[in-house]
């Protein structure tokens, strides 16, 4: 069973992935029924949550089996609930790009946000574009989301510069990547093109870069503003255990 879990989760497109998970939702919370472990995003503790991502960079014991969050939604969550506005803001105009699906249906079911998701293929996006070119008006958007995209986009200066010119001033976001915090400089060869060579050098087969410690960097160098939030200030090490967050992720808080 776990064999097939893990080549389905490798194999399988995207976009079907994404549709037969609503119905394995509905199933592994009863298979995986206890209290060693708590998602703060659907409020419901579990024996232990499932093991997820390539032979790489392959984790045990990280993805809920109630609404598929991984380590990095937890975190955005915990910010997002406990450190900013998010909730209970007057209205919002708020693009999310790749819409997460432990995310998607609760913010757009928030009467403070105006939600507009896209992505280039997703069936779940309200719009489907390339980032590298957003067919959206500049300075529109409160609040903008972005993770786990910016290490797939052939540019990826260019798109952090689309998503800053679509930001309103004094708006913020949240653009997660894979980050290795063992390698000062992001790496990208142009030359590396099978999937075999990319997993080994990017993590994963669809990668075209692996982040360093510089990812603020270039987050900078698009026109943004950089805020640090460490996990380890706001919660203790038991809540980081209990809620399986990434040991040495680091949210980065952008501003225009």
């Amino acid at each position: 069973m776990k064999k097939l879990y893990k080549f389905l989760l490798n194999k399988l497109p995207r976009p079907l992935l994404i549709r037969l998970s609503y119905l394995f939702k509905k199933i592994a919370p009863i298979v995986y029924k206890g209290n060693n472990v708590e998602c703060p995003v659907c409020n419901r503790s579990y024996s232990k949550f499932l093991s997820y991502g390539s032979s790489i960079a392959h984790r045990e014991n990280v993805l809920c089996p109630g609404d598929l969050t991984l380590e990095r939604h937890r975190l955005m969550w915990l910010y997002l609930k406990d450190h900013s506005d998010f909730f209970t803001s007057n209205k919002l105009n708020v693009l999310h790009i790749a819409p997460e699906q432990c995310f998607h249906q609760c913010f757009k079911q928030q009467e403070n946000l105006n939600y507009l998701t896209g992505d280039l293929v997703s069936p779940i996006a309200d719009l489907h574009f390339d980032l590298h070119q957003i067919p959206l008006e500049e300075n529109r958007f409160d609040v903008v989301f972005c993770n786990h995209v910016l290490e797939h986009v052939n540019d990826a200066n260019q798109c952090m510069r689309e998503l800053y010119r679509v930001m309103k001033p004094g708006g913020w976001g949240i653009m997660q990547v894979p980050q290795d915090f063992d390698r000062e400089i992001t790496f990208e060869d142009s030359s590396i093109t099978s999937e075999e060579d990319r997993e080994r050098y990017y993590w994963q087969k669809d990668h075209v870069r692996l982040f360093g410690k510089d990812y603020p960097n270039w987050l900078e160098n698009a026109g943004f503003n950089v805020e640090v939030f460490e996990k380890e200030k706001f919660y203790s090490t038991s809540q980081i255990k209990r809620f399986r967050l990434q040991e040495k992720e680091i949210l980065y808080i952008v501003h225009k």
